[in-house]
């Protein structure tokens, strides 16, 4: 945890930062120029005031480059220091003992200049040094003045590259975070799709086929209509509930798929028995195995398989399968109806009905098929769903 003296720091770096981040770079540097020239002809003046008028232009021009030393970093650096230079060869008294400039001039080169142009600054720095003192005192100076810029630009060159990588670290991340939301959002959206889908279809075809067949029945055999009537009422009341349990989760702000109970195989004889009630004789064989959400696709896969036979198959018999074959749970949902051409077998997909018991299996690890029958006699739906640990 920090310190209040920490925290009043950090407040305090925090404001300076946001108060010159408004200052123009532009007048930094015209500020910067003026210094330096300032410092420069002061240093000239008090050496010798009588010195000849190219001693105090040759001083100037170390200083007055560096408005442009952002844009230009190695041309700022060599005519400051070849100006540097000369002065110190034709007059080296004059010459500052801090050449502000020419600190400017090397820490820019070094922070904002090519790998080429910072290293040849650097070694025409250090080599003009060492031949232009008249001391070994003066070099040391020269050389802390000089090499001690080039290290403080390099150090903050790093720091803006490491700047430049955790920013695009942090965009990869937002951009992955996004996508996964995406994705999420996509996948929930096609999980309540399905859901919905399978509901519906299912009860709305047996309803409307129990409707059409009571109006047949209804004098020549009261009791059958009356029976009808029932299957409609309570496919209606079981597609209520199944439809509360998917909004009950979208109401819920923060609910979860936990939150929205599945259907189990236990429930999958109830299935079989409104749709045996529809006229479709219906064998069912079952075995109940594997977790929640196998034993809710599994029985997805079989109400919709159903539903499909019923609407459009024109079957008399169908046969429902679910079983454990070594370790997955296989699901076979057969008919004996007119099923689909053998001529268009090898290029059938199926209905969005198909195509969510495909994705439903795919959602467990498994894979489902469907297609005609031997022959292009009937129609057959099977998945394999494993059973995991």
């Amino acid at each position: 945890m920090m310190s209040r003296g920490q925290v009043w720091a950090a407040g305090l770096g925090a404001r300076v930062q946001a108060r010159f981040a408004k200052v123009d770079p532009y007048v930094v540097d015209v500020l910067l120029a003026l210094a330096a020239l300032a410092v420069s002809l002061w240093t000239v003046w008090h050496d010798e005031p009588s010195w000849s008028w190219w001693v105090y232009a040759l001083a100037a021009a170390g200083a007055l480059p560096l408005p442009w030393r952002r844009q230009a970093p190695f041309r700022v650096f060599c005519v400051s220091g070849l100006a540097s230079g000369v002065l110190s060869v034709g007059a080296h008294s004059a010459m500052p003992q801090l050449p502000l400039g020419m600190v400017v001039a090397i820490y820019t080169v070094a922070d904002l200049g090519r790998e080429w142009q910072r290293w040849l600054a650097l070694s025409s720095v250090v080599v003009a040094n060492v031949l232009g003192t008249h001391s070994v005192n003066g070099m040391l100076f020269s050389l802390l003045s000089s090499v001690g810029p080039f290290v403080f630009g390099s150090l903050v060159r790093e720091l803006r590259r490491l700047a430049r990588v955790e920013a695009s670290r942090a965009n990869e991340v937002g951009r992955r975070a996004a996508a996964d939301a995406a994705r999420a959002v996509a996948e929930e959206r096609a999980r309540i799709a399905r859901e919905m889908h399978d509901i519906l279809a299912h009860a709305v075809s047996l309803m409307v086929i129990q409707a059409e067949a009571g109006p047949v029945v209804v004098r020549s055999d009261p009791d059958r209509a009356i029976r009808t009537f029932d299957t409609i009422a309570d496919s209606g009341r079981d597609a209520m509930i199944q439809l509360r349990r998917v909004l009950g989760v979208l109401k819920e702000q923060g609910a979860g798929p936990e939150l929205a109970p599945q259907p189990t195989l236990a429930e999958l004889p109830a299935v079989v028995e409104r749709v045996r009630e529809s006229g479709l004789r219906v064998d069912l064989t079952l075995q109940e195995h594997g977790q929640a959400d196998v034993q809710a696709a599994a029985y997805r896969i079989v109400q919709e398989a159903l539903t499909n036979t019923v609407k459009h198959s024109g079957a008399d018999r169908a046969v429902v399968r679910v079983t454990k074959v070594r370790e997955v749970l296989e699901v076979v949902v057969e008919d004996d109806g007119a099923g689909v051409p053998v001529a268009v077998a090898g290029v059938w997909s199926g209905g969005r009905g198909l195509v969510g018991i495909r994705e439903r299996a795919a959602a467990c690890g498994g894979r489902a098929e469907a297609g005609p029958g031997p022959g292009g006699r009937g129609f057959v739906v099977t998945a394999t769903l494993p059973l995991g640990s």
